[in-house]
């Protein structure tokens, strides 16, 4: 009764859970929703034996203004994650080649498989980054979509403009290319592409976003994705229907109403991962542009999850990859029981 090829297909992991340790193993926000956001969620519990909007109007006009788009330009889902898998029924068939970087979000491949695809990971550069030229000449006649994550997680690199500029040249029209912005609010490069710019410049874009991160709504659910409205409508096609939820609905609309409690919110976290990457900077940690640090597993001297292990004893989780170990940073308590463990771990090392 069950397809045979899920049997190989590799279970989503989550970060590690312990009630009684600091959690930095999922790119979570410390504290919860805005006091504003709370109350609008309370508020809306009232009418949870309705069913949601199940076209979220008011959230997508919303989310229309603050992008400058038409509200036809904008779809939802639980969680960017979801309209990835969306992206994916909607571009392609058995057969069909999904392209994205790898080490990048770990869904991409499973995504892919679920609906049939052949994945196709790029290697990333020596510096951690998206290897663009590499992406594009994985292209062939069976590549139907290509995920950009920027910021990358879990390496926190980014992307330049004319780097993308460059790939973008490369791709044929007819592949869909997807950027993925999940932690664009932590973004301060000076030069890199920014969705609402380059959906202007090119019919086959797409961007993503959440506020499962900077907005601190994780357990809400609920993610964006903006771009041409022929595409937009094909992912609302796919949607499950009536999947995000009215309070999350309506979480995400005050939080919009938020802006500058969230900009001084995110600006706290900023500075604490420039602290945490200044005190790592001897692990060859990547400049981030997240609310993560990445660090490589070529530059500590034992496996990422043995690591891992011995820090989630000093009473802080944070996520083993094979290739290294990302650190959540949220506020200025948590970082220092972050270094504080790490000085444990490397004290004992030695």
């Amino acid at each position: 009764m069950i397809r045979p090829d899920l049997a190989d297909l590799p279970a989503y992991v989550p970060g590690a859970r312990n009630e009684l340790a600091v959690k930095l193993s999922s790119n979570e926000l410390a504290e919860g929703p805005l006091p504003a956001v709370e109350e609008a969620m309370v508020r809306a519990v009232a009418g949870i034996n309705r069913y949601p909007d199940m076209g979220a109007l008011g959230i997508r006009r919303a989310l229309a203004t603050h992008l400058g788009v038409a509200v036809e330009q904008v779809a939802v889902g639980t969680g960017s994650s979801a309209l990835c898998q969306q992206l994916v029924v909607l571009a392609t068939q058995p057969r069909d080649e999904v392209v994205f970087p790898w080490r990048s979000f770990e869904a991409y491949p499973i995504f892919t498989r679920v609906a049939g695809a052949t994945p196709v990971p790029v290697a990333l550069t020596s510096e951690h980054g998206l290897d663009l030229p590499a992406m594009a000449a994985a292209v062939t006649e069976r590549t139907k979509l290509i995920f950009v994550c920027n910021p990358n997680n879990p390496t926190g690199t980014t992307i330049t403009t004319g780097e993308f500029a460059e790939f973008m040249h490369e791709v044929p029209p007819g592949v869909l290319v997807a950027l993925d912005e999940a932690y664009f609010e932590y973004n301060r490069a000076a030069d890199t592409p920014v969705a609402t710019e380059e959906i202007l410049k090119y019919p086959n874009v797409v961007g993503l976003r959440t506020f499962s991160k900077a907005y601190g709504l994780a357990g809400a659910r609920i993610g964006y994705a903006f771009g041409p409205e022929p595409i937009i409508e094909a992912l609302n096609k796919v949607a499950v229907p009536f999947s995000v939820s009215s309070i999350a609905q309506v979480a995400a609309t005050a939080s919009l109403a938020a802006g500058e409690e969230l900009r001084r919110r995110v600006d706290g976290t900023v500075a604490q991962r420039e602290l945490v990457a200044e005190r790592l900077a001897a692990y060859g940690v990547p400049a981030s542009q997240a609310n993560f640090i990445w660090i490589p597993a070529e530059r500590v001297d034992e496996a990422p999850a043995a690591l891992a292990e011995r820090i989630a004893a000093e009473g802080v989780l944070v996520r083993a990859f094979p290739e290294g170990i990302r650190v959540t940073v949220t506020n200025e308590a948590e970082s220092a029981a972050f270094l504080a463990a790490w000085e444990a771990v490397s004290a004992g090392a030695r």
